[in-house]
């Protein structure tokens, strides 16, 4: 979508007395994205058309708000200094915004400390029109905003289009009805986001990277099975509410260098993916006629399994094993694939933190939308990190839970435990269902969840997964520091206490450099 934004130069920063601000001119807030050492993309949505003015410092700029963006403006302003503190609004017609803040990463060789958070996975649909937020007002962005971060990383589900609350799901599929299809009723559902303080807060207190994983188009998205429209109505309404750098041949894949000693590489895991293993229907449990739940587990775990749902007896179709592990299929399509690789590995950053959309460890579970549903590229993508890049490590979230552990090649499989020591951290949600309420939810039998993630997740092979933590039913962030020697992740519930695994806290966790 081409940007309607003219750029002219306009008055001093103190130009506005300070009787004309007026924040509710500019009801959902403001943004500073894609943040760099030199450049920085900042957002807001005015409440009427025409000329809007963004003041950064002591420079000005005119923007242009038109209906066609639903009245958001964006502008990147480059020629700013390394390390260095800004400040910034917009006005229009004598209102103000509110300040934001944000600063602009080191230069790629100073050697300083970053700290950082992310999450994903938020959704502020109420159970009734007008009422309150199903599920919390965002508290996880709010104890984000309070950690005063270099910047923040809002991962993935950013909406839902296909919102659980309120909706009518039978076999998994959605009532049409509560589906957000269009660009209007997209915009519609971040401003319903955007509503909310909390995360009006944490996207002016530091610069804040935006990324997209499938519910901002249709839960478990492919362009090949749902289509190009549902696409292009996806990017456009998250471009005009999630400031983003993005092409059509890139997609939203790009990296960032924070100082010496990391790098952010965000993987664009919804443009360029195939089908799903499960859209031919080759993978369905003859019982259900459904998806299997555990396809790739081993027949003795899903014996194991039959006594809760009988379904797990039948064994697998070999047709499903093979789809899944089809070298044909691919997560990020070749040209992405082979940018990343090439990026990765000329990276003289220390340490190299890949943003995933989708956990790259095994659990096994419902496989189909993960990386373990494109094993092929799965073990080719692992194997090339490990013997081609030191200190690299996955920041996930999407499935609901805090899910810690490292990357194996085969866990529970007859070769045994290979690992590639290569981390996955997975937190989440902000506010969703969880990943405990949506097992008990696909069995349908309350408290089963607990009884998979102690029979399970947690015991270690060849019984279990081995998870380093598998705490399943928290609204939950993880809070980072980088240095040249130490990587340090601590998991943060809504309230900022430690997120804890059966009464012991999960972490922190810190890896050294090597």
């Amino acid at each position: 979508m081409t940007r309607r934004i003219t750029i002219l130069a306009a008055g001093a920063l103190a130009g506005l007395p300070a009787a004309a601000h007026a924040a509710n001119h500019f009801n959902y807030g403001v943004a500073a994205a894609e943040v760099s050492s030199k450049s920085a993309r900042l957002w807001t949505r005015a409440q009427d058309t025409g000329t809007v003015k963004l003041r950064v410092g002591h420079r000005s700029f005119n923007l242009v708000a038109t209906d066609a963006e639903d009245r958001t403006v964006q502008r990147v302003v480059s020629g700013l200094k390394p390390s260095t503190s800004y400040r910034y609004f917009f006005s229009q017609s004598g209102h103000r915004s509110r300040v934001g803040h944000f600063r602009t990463a080191p230069s790629p060789k100073r050697n300083a400390a970053i700290r950082f958070a992310f999450s994903g996975d938020a959704d502020a649909q109420p159970q009734s029109p007008g009422g309150p937020p199903f599920y919390n007002r965002f508290e996880v962005y709010d104890r984000m905003a309070r950690e005063h971060n270099a910047f923040n990383i809002n991962l993935g589900d950013t909406i839902y289009s296909d919102s659980e609350v309120g909706a009518s799901v039978q076999g998994g599929t959605f009532n049409p009805a509560t589906q957000a299809l269009t660009v209007p009723e997209k915009w519609a559902k971040y401003k319903q986001n955007l509503a909310l303080a909390n995360l009006q807060k944490v996207r002016a207190a530091a610069g804040m990277y935006n990324h997209w994983d499938d519910h901002e188009f249709l839960n478990d998205f492919t362009r090949d099975e749902l289509g190009g429209t549902i696409y292009d109505a996806g990017v456009q309404a998250f471009r005009d509410y999630m400031p983003v750098t993005f092409s059509p041949t890139r997609g939203i894949y790009r990296s960032f260098r924070w100082g010496r000693n990391l790098e952010l590489f965000f993987l664009d895991e919804r443009s360029f993916r195939s089908a799903k293993a499960s859209a031919t229907s080759v993978c369905d449990n003859p019982d259900t006629h459904q998806p299997d739940l555990a396809p790739a587990a081993p027949q003795r775990i899903r014996d194991i399994f039959g006594a809760i749902e009988p379904a797990f007896k039948n064994p697998i179709n070999p047709a499903c094993l093979a789809a899944l592990g089809d070298p044909a299929r691919t997560m990020l399509g070749a040209d992405q694939l082979a940018r990343f690789e090439r990026a990765v590995k000329r990276s003289k950053a220390t340490w190299k933190v890949i943003v995933n959309e989708v956990p790259i460890q095994q659990f096994y579970a419902l496989p189909y939308d993960r990386w373990e549903g494109y094993e092929a590229e799965r073990l080719k993508l692992v194997h090339f990190l490990q013997d081609n890049v030191k200190n690299s490590l996955f920041l996930t979230t999407d499935h609901h839970a805090n899910l810690v552990n490292t990357v194996k090649y085969t866990t529970l499989e007859d070769a045994g435990v290979k690992d590639s020591g290569i981390w996955d951290f997975a937190t989440g949600p902000v506010a969703t269902r969880t990943f405990a309420k949506e097992i008990d939810n696909a069995l349908n039998r309350p408290g089963t969840a607990e009884l998979v993630n102690s029979a399970f997740f947690k015991p270690a092979p060849p019984n279990g997964i081995g998870m380093k933590c598998s705490s399943i039913d928290t609204y939950s962030y993880a809070q980072i520091k980088v240095t040249r020697k130490r990587f340090t992740l601590a998991l943060k519930d809504l309230n900022g206490k430690p997120v804890k695994q059966d009464g012991r806290s999960c972490g922190p966790y810190s890896l050294k450099a090597k």
